[in-house]
């Protein structure tokens, strides 16, 4: 099992940066990717961005590419969501997962809320 904890949500104004971190701890060898997704208010969780965790290829939704930017720091054990020109409909519980099972992310961290305003 790996565990996920997420940080740096809040509250930014339309046009605004966040940056969200994510600490990895237990098994973390067994780490094949990690990924961030959010779930707006009423609907259902979205895949963000993910990244390989041993040769950093990276994918992102088409709603987020150019604003979103993931990355990781392999020796902290650290994924990062760089978010930029925010956007209010960007607003949702973000949530760190990590695939341990070749191709399923089957760990789950508890979310952190991003909300953009006008």
């Amino acid at each position: 099992q790996v565990q996920l904890v997420e940080s740096g949500g809040g509250l930014v104004q339309t046009g605004g940066s966040l940056r969200l971190s994510c600490a990895a701890s237990g098994r973390t060898f067994s780490i094949n990717s990690m990924g961030w997704f959010r779930r707006a208010p009423g609907k259902e969780r979205e895949f963000v961005c993910s990244i390989d965790w041993r040769i950093s290829d990276t994918a992102c939704a088409a709603s987020v590419k150019g604003r979103f930017t993931i990355s990781r720091d392999n020796a902290k054990s650290m994924v990062y969501l760089q978010m930029n020109s925010l956007k209010s409909e960007d607003t949702a519980v973000y949530f760190c997962a990590a695939d341990t099972a070749m191709g399923a992310f089957n760990n789950w961290g508890q979310g952190t809320q991003v909300t953009v305003s006008s």
